[in-house]
């Protein structure tokens, strides 16, 4: 053996390679192959249970940026847990029903009127189950772990029978009925929607002021009087029936110099109004309060035939408009509760595509009620009531599936009753704990604030509602019907309704009094999509024993506060009595570097597959484990590339790690702690540390914090501190050494703890570490995460060795001034002198450590402070005087020595080098040292 072979102890090389897009698709075949997940779900028999529900996203379309973030945030707990003492299977699942499929369909150019509609239904069920498989290989490629052979889709016959059962308990408690009151109303999707599928964005309307002249003031006002009223929907004057005020606000009756009319408006407004329409010299005649003017009639400024009513509500505001409000029962919550409540008829003169009807007379009929806009400004000019036209800007809502504004519209639907459980659902809010906690307060203002759920839709791809008509007219829905429906469902699927005919949907001999003639219809609208997700604890929870209802976790963007958040809570409460969730944790948008919405239309989008395909999943794993999901989330390739570097580090430190221990035999190279070199004791407890601080952030959801811990850990404490001393010790002291064999006990442990730790994060990596590792496991997704080790005296030993860090940093200040003057180079060419108080080197001394090797100098000496010279650094607690060390180098450690060539036999060798050679490797030659 050549001297120059002992200089390669720890340099064996390991076959560690990148390529990340390659390898990891072996790594994920390797996985299935050998039913990995299956085998972790059998170790983790009998142990507690955490189950995340996976909210189902819905099946259209390869997946985006946000669904990345939030399957592989799910990864994250899932792996954690079931490494952390847990059992904990991850059911994925789909949302299969809805609109957007017959929409794609369509697109695809399918004629849905050339077709029945079990055919069309089966052209979207087929559609669904191709977007389905995309969409699985899509997640699977991030390395997620879960039952893909078995997931839940909204679309199988159990989960719909299950859906139909969760409807037949809230009929049973008298929480479905039908009624005609406004729902939002998507005119380019003809349905219904409920609020979770509405999105709001800022628009600008055309406002109208104009006045209705007083037909009968009641002894209060005269008939020469106009009540002022203010509207943002000029479109729907043709649907009014009367005005709203507050009974407790002032009203003035003004008259303005430059007008022969007189006018009731707030008397709050009516210097900015007078000021708005030109008025001049404005006169008030008369202030009475509002509650004065109930009943006062009006005439319509279109039909002169119609009287509108004054009515008192509690909606009216101040902050614009003139104190009265316009008001249409047909088109708006406020308005239909109001008219209600003074017996106005629900009128409602717009059809299901969006176009007023012929009762509107001829200047309306059939035009586009934005189109209707424009002629209710013009009738209301050529009338002289028009006061003042101007845009408005204000947020309006958008059906978030087709992207257009919605109306409000008052049409019979079927709802879901909020309003008798409410209290129920807002005590079940109050067992759930929220991550982030504000969570809590929006779902619990939610609920508060919402009105009953329309749960009906006008489309044919979805649950059919399990109602019958019977020949009056009656709606039949009994626990019997629906259960036989139900079970109808789940032997064939929810064609079968529309496969067979009423009476064959029915029991065998079923009667109704409503029916004497035995003839039943059957409802054709189907359920809200949102009712589809929503039935999941049933369908899902509380159907597969190995799960549990309710479950540990929901996880989903912050949007399903209003979806599937609020949904299943709702179907929750109404059939079991509490929440499907003991816990939720909610995540923001991802967006583009600019803060923007993705969208393909600004050419913004950042698509999982594109990253992959480039730097692959790890990399995407690990951007999802360093932002704060929590808010919105910003992405842009630089912020991949940045990653990137994070990722390089990890795995060049493991790298190094690795080939370190390569000759590292932990069941018989281990030292044990008391007898470990006072350094690699330190290392040892820092490493345990850092072990309690990851498994904590894991505990408490916080994985950014994990990332933070982590880059640290492997910057400070390895790379730039531990890992750097390292070399001077497991590449030059004897193989067998106590002083190497120790640093490599904990080298090794570093390795196993980092390997174990980071599995939930970089599965795909970190299964390919595990094959150099020497533990049992066959895959490290098959270990237990590591368990924190305390040691005695490790309180002491941290003090004692935070206080020599701080030394060291003054030292590294020092010697990075005297490279700067160009005195040394590397560390390893200075001699450092330390100047210091009897106290601080007694605190060295105590420490039992090689001073010189732990701040890689080459000479080292410490001598007392009052020896100090003037030319010396002055820190704290110590002085640093840098000079450039004396002697040659050795070939051997790299150090400069004065001692080379102390042994004739190894003469270009130091001392330390030279004994060490000698007494371990007395084959070696002094050949082939200075190649």
């Amino acid at each position: 053996m050549r001297v120059k072979d002992t200089l390669n102890l720890g340099k064996t090389k390991f076959p560690m390679r990148g390529n990340l897009p390659v390898r990891e698709l072996e790594r994920e075949n390797q996985w299935e192959e050998n039913k990995v997940y299956e085998q972790r779900q059998k170790l983790n028999e009998g142990k507690p249970t955490f189950v995340l529900h996976d909210g189902p996203p819905y099946a259209n379309g390869n997946i985006h940026m946000g669904h990345a973030l939030n399957k592989i945030t799910k990864d994250f707990i899932v792996r954690s847990k079931s490494m952390m003492g847990f059992r904990s299977p991850y059911v994925p699942g789909w949302d299969t029903h809805g609109l957007p499929i017959e929409q794609q369909l369509k697109k695809a150019g399918v004629n849905r009127k050339a077709m029945s509609t079990v055919d069309f239904r089966k052209k979207c069920y087929e559609y669904a189950l191709k977007q389905v498989d995309k969409q699985k290989a899509d997640f699977k490629r991030l390395g997620v772990a879960g039952e893909w052979d078995n997931p839940y889709l909204t679309l199988f016959p159990e989960y719909e029978a299950q859906q139909i059962r969760v409807f037949g308990k809230m009929a049973e408690r008298g929480l479905i009925y039908k009624g005609k009151k406004p729902v939002f109303w998507s005119w380019s999707s003809e349905s219904a929607l409920a609020e979770a599928e509405v999105e709001y964005h800022d628009v600008t309307s055309p406002s109208a002021f104009y006045g209705e002249k007083v037909v009968d003031g009641k002894g209060v006002l005269d008939t020469d009087t106009y009540m002022v009223v203010w509207t943002t929907t000029p479109w729907t004057i043709p649907a009014s029936e009367g005005i709203t005020i507050d009974a407790n606000f002032n009203y003035s009756v003004v008259q303005p110099a430059n007008d022969d009319k007189k006018y009731v408006l707030a008397s709050e407004l009516v210097a900015a109004n007078a000021e708005l329409f030109g008025w001049e010299n404005v006169k008030e005649l008369k202030v009475v309060k509002g509650a004065e003017l109930e009943n006062i009639l009006t005439q319509h400024p279109f039909y002169p035939e119609r009287k509108l009513v004054t009515m008192i509500g509690d909606f009216v505001t101040l902050d614009a408009g003139t104190g009265l409000v316009h008001t249409a029962p047909g088109f708006g919550e406020d308005d239909f509760n109001v008219g209600k409540q003074y017996g106005l008829d629900i009128y409602v003169p717009v059809d299901d595509k969006g176009y007023l009807t012929e009762d509107t007379g001829k200047d309306f009929a059939g035009v586009f009620y934005e189109d209707a806009n424009e002629i209710s400004l013009k009738k209301l000019n050529e009338a002289g009531v028009l006061l003042k036209q101007m845009d408005y800007e204000h947020s309006y809502p958008f059906d978030w599936r087709t992207k257009k504004p919605i109306i409000f519209r008052a049409t019979p639907q079927w709802f879901a009753s909020v309003d008798k459980i409410r209290d129920e659902i807002l005590g079940a809010i109050d067992e759930v704990t929220f991550f982030p906690s504000w969570g809590k307060k929006r779902l619990y203002n939610m609920i508060r604030d919402r009105g009953d759920w329309v749960i009906s839709r006008q489309r044919v791809w979805g649950v059919p509602l399990p109602i019958f008509y019977g020949e009056d007219g009656e709606a039949i829905m009994t626990k019997e019907t629906i259960d036989h429906v139900a079970d109808l469902f789940e032997k064939n699927g929810s064609n079968i309704w529309f496969e067979r005919e009423a009476k064959d949907l029915l029991p065998a001999g079923f009667t109704s009094e409503h029916s004497p003639n035995g003839i039943f219809t059957k409802e054709t609208d189907i359920m809200d999509v949102w009712f589809d997700s929503g039935s999941s604890h049933q369908g899902v929870l509380a159907q597969r024993d190995y799960l549990t209802y309710p479950s540990n976790m929901y996880l989903e963007g912050s949007d399903q506060y209003r979806g599937w958040f609020n949904s299943s809570l709702i179907t929750s409460v109404a059939v079991s009595g509490h929440a499907p969730y003991k816990q939720i944790l909610s995540q923001g948008f991802t967006l583009d570097g600019k803060g923007r919405k993705m969208s393909k239309s600004l050419g913004n989008t950042i698509v999982p597959d594109q990253v992959i395909k480039k730097m692959g999943a790890e990399i995407i794993r690990l951007w999802v484990l360093s932002v704060d999901s929590s808010a919105d989330v910003r992405v842009s390739m630089e912020s991949f590339n940045q990653i990137s570097e994070s990722y390089r580090k990890f795995r060049n430190t493991m790298r190094f790690l690795l080939a370190n221990t390569t000759d590292f035999d932990p069941k018989k190279d281990m030292v044990a702690y008391d007898e470990l070199e006072s350094l690699d004791k330190y290392m040892l407890v820092l490493t345990n540390q850092f072990t309690k601080d990851i498994l904590d952030s894991y505990a408490n959801y916080d994985f950014m914090n994990v990332y933070k811990k982590l880059i640290n850990f492997l910057s400070t404490d390895l790379s730039a501190f531990y890992l750097d001393i390292a070399k001077d010790v497991v590449y030059i002291e004897a193989e067998n050494s106590l002083a190497r064999r120790s640093m490599q006990t904990v080298l090794y442990d570093v390795a196993v703890r980092l390997t174990k730790l980071m599995t939930p994060v970089l599965p795909h990596t970190t299964e390919e570490l595990w094959q150099y590792l020497k533990e049992p496991e066959e895959f490290v997704q098959l270990a237990e995460m590591p368990t924190v080790d305390h040691y005695a005296g490790e309180g002491k030993l941290v003090e004692s060795w935070s206080r020599f860090m701080h030394i060291r940093s003054n030292v590294l200040k020092a010697l990075e001034e005297a490279r700067n003057n160009k005195l040394i180079g590397k560390s390893f060419e200075a001699h450092v002198t330390l100047y210091v108080s009897d106290g601080v080197k007694e605190e060295l001394d105590q420490l039992a450590t090689n001073i010189r090797q732990n701040l890689i100098v080459s000479a080292l000496d410490i001598l007392p402070a009052s020896k100090t010279p003037a030319d010396a650094l002055k820190f704290d607690t110590v002085s640093v005087k840098v000079e450039h060390a004396q002697g040659e180098v050795c070939p051997r450690c790299r150090m400069i020595k004065t001692d080379i060539g102390v042994d004739e036999t190894f003469s270009n060798l130091c001392g330390h080098c030279a004994t060490i050679v000698r007494e371990n490797y007395p084959e070696a030659s002094q050949e082939g040292l200075t190649e």
